[in-house]
């Protein structure tokens, strides 16, 4: 389940805390929706997708599929994973593009060998260390959730988890579990010197391993503003020089609006009002 960009307190199993009023005050935060934007920008980048090729992910720990969005922009096809009903109900109302699936990632990803092209996961994986019942074993339920995850994925491809350890302890837990299941790679620490910048992102291969990325902002100790106002610009001349719409206008709507039609889903149809702003009520 995401989180909001702080340490998240264990508040007990997040199908139970995540319900219908806090699913929605968490997707309507904005400051919320910004960072799940940013770190899920940063997870699929680091997922090294091949270039003008449509991919299939999957988001585990969708929540109400803010993280999915982004995907959607990028062009690639995703289905979504979540253990709070109240969540999806929420992307179900928001109409995410993404397909979604209630279940408990504790117990395994179900799908057939070689589905995912990559995989991405915002501030989820650390809630697999709590022991929410007797019967939950934080050890087994990780290696459930990584050998299942590494069969999903295909040859070649990449998972790419954002985190919030507790402490190393909980994240040498994690990390052994995935090696244990057979992934190669590491983890990625964007901002280090930061306490409030510090991102963590476990990269993890599927066969041969490749090289780890470098974490952002890892070669100044003080340039902590710096650098993140780096990473956002950067970001976004990337998605110009890539042709993309920015985000809300007219022509983002009207491109989101015909992958819906292609994907059979009912449309309304385009007007010159389509993407016009709204003049605020008093």
């Amino acid at each position: 389940m995401a989180s909001s960009g702080r340490r998240p307190e264990h508040r007990g199993p997040p199908e139970l805390f995540y319900d219908e009023t806090e699913a929605r005050k968490y997707t309507q935060n904005s400051r919320v929706a910004e960072i799940q934007a940013q770190m899920a920008a940063r997870a699929v980048e680091l997922l090294a997708l091949p270039e003008g090729r449509p991919c299939l992910l999957l988001d585990v720990g969708c929540g109400s599929g803010l993280s999915g969005e982004h995907i959607s922009e990028e062009g690639h096809c995703w289905i979504g994973v979540d253990i709070s009903r109240a969540m999806l109900d929420v992307a179900v109302e928001r109409e995410v593009e993404g397909d979604l699936l209630l279940a408990d990632m504790g117990d395994g990803i179900p799908f057939r060998p070689g589905t995912f092209d990559g995989c991405i996961s915002i501030s989820a994986v650390q809630w697999l260390c709590n022991a929410d019942k007797k019967s939950h074993s934080p050890p087994k339920r990780l290696y459930r959730f990584f050998s299942t995850l590494y069969t999903a994925l295909a040859r070649g491809s990449r998972a790419v988890l954002q985190l919030y350890p507790e402490n190393s302890e909980q994240l040498e837990l994690i990390t052994a579990q995935a090696m244990r299941a057979g992934f190669t790679g590491g983890m990625v620490i964007d901002y280090p010197n930061s306490a409030k910048a510090k991102k963590f992102f476990l990269c993890l291969f599927v066969g041969a391993s490749g090289t780890l990325p470098k974490g952002l902002g890892t070669e100044c100790a003080d340039g902590e503003e710096i650098h993140q106002a780096k990473f956002t610009q950067e970001r976004i001349r990337f998605r110009n020089a890539k042709g993309k719409s920015v985000k809300k206008s007219r022509d983002w709507i009207l491109e989101k609006k015909e992958r819906r039609r292609r994907q059979g889903k009912e449309v309304r149809a385009d007007t010159k009002y389509t993407g016009r702003k709204r003049r605020p009520q008093f």
